[in-house]
């Protein structure tokens, strides 16, 4: 997995490419607590992204947490295999995706 990061502002944008699971999770988890702070928007571009496991999921929903104390949190570009993933396990309920 590789995490391009984007600040402007008061805007993180996360482009998450391969594969987010058990192996690739804490290194998303570790970018997020790292940058996060002071952050009002985080974008996740996940058009490169191809695979998505529950420990993926687990560190989508801490990062929804915090956005919901301090701004927003939209992910993007998602394609038809994750997507499937977010409505199966309720996350298309939870989560905004664009």
């Amino acid at each position: 997995m590789t995490i391009d990061k984007n600040v402007q502002g008061a805007e993180l944008e996360l482009k998450v490419s391969g594969r987010l699971d058990t192996t690739t999770a804490p290194q998303l988890e570790a970018e997020l607590k790292r940058s996060v702070d002071g952050v009002t928007s985080l974008v996740f571009d996940f058009s490169e992204l191809e695979y998505l496991s529950s420990a993926g999921l687990r560190v989508l929903l801490a990062a929804q947490k915090i956005m919901n104390r301090q701004g927003t949190m939209v992910i993007r570009h998602v394609n038809e295999t994750i997507m499937e993933v977010f409505e199966i396990t309720g996350f298309a309920e939870i989560l905004t995706v664009e």
